[in-house]
């Protein structure tokens, strides 16, 4: 079935290589894909995610950094579509170790264009299936920025379990007041349920 313009897929290559970054966007663009190139993480770390089915062919050896470290960094910004390793040479441990990393894929390089285009077909179906998973991250993150720092703690408290009279002495003010900011919270975070407010806490955890 083809995807919707308005989920129309997304690739972004990085690669310090610059006739291999341009060879594998023209690749990618002739099979109809929407590519773009980046010589290094920063690029793409400065991007503005959409919210679109993605996938990242990441070049292992980077001369600035490597493979795994760039995953660190999209993971601790919250990226969490999937990555297809690119490497000159590659080893089981490196596959093992990338795989375990959370990789979609582990390429070794030269790379045969249908297998290359069939893992990126494979890594956007996924990530197209858990696309409604990133969107309700982006949502709870953005309704968490409207939080005070006393609304976080009193978020954060109440998802650990604590009733109101231990939020109020461990926050050093009164019951009432902690109630009216736990109302605030469930109010700013569309959360109906306590258990809804753990489930959005667990997407904020992990950002912190």
């Amino acid at each position: 079935m083809p995807v919707p313009s308005e989920l129309e897929p997304m690739v972004y290559v990085i690669d310090d290589e610059e006739m291999v970054r341009d060879a594998l966007v023209r690749l990618l663009r002739s099979a109809g894909f929407d590519a773009h190139g980046f010589a290094s993480p920063a690029g793409v770390l400065s991007q503005a995610w959409p919210r679109v089915p993605m996938c990242i062919l990441l070049d292992m050896n980077l001369k600035s950094t490597n493979g795994f470290d760039v995953q660190s960094q999209l993971a601790r910004k919250g990226v969490q579509v999937p990555i297809i390793f690119l490497t000159g040479y590659g080893s089981i441990p490196m596959s093992v170790r990338a795989i375990k990393a959370g990789a979609h894929e582990f390429l070794t390089k030269p790379i045969d264009d249908e297998e290359l285009l069939g893992a990126v077909r494979r890594a956007l179906a996924q990530d197209e299936a858990n696309l409604a998973e990133r969107a309700f991250h982006a949502d709870v993150l953005q309704r968490a920025a409207a939080l005070t720092p006393r609304e976080m703690d009193v978020f954060e408290l109440a998802v650990e379990g604590r009733m109101i009279k231990q939020m109020a002495h461990e926050l050093g003010t009164q019951e009432v007041t902690v109630k009216v900011h736990k109302r605030r919270v469930m109010s700013k975070m569309q959360a109906k349920t306590l258990i809804e407010l753990a489930r959005m806490w667990e997407v904020i955890r992990r950002t912190r």
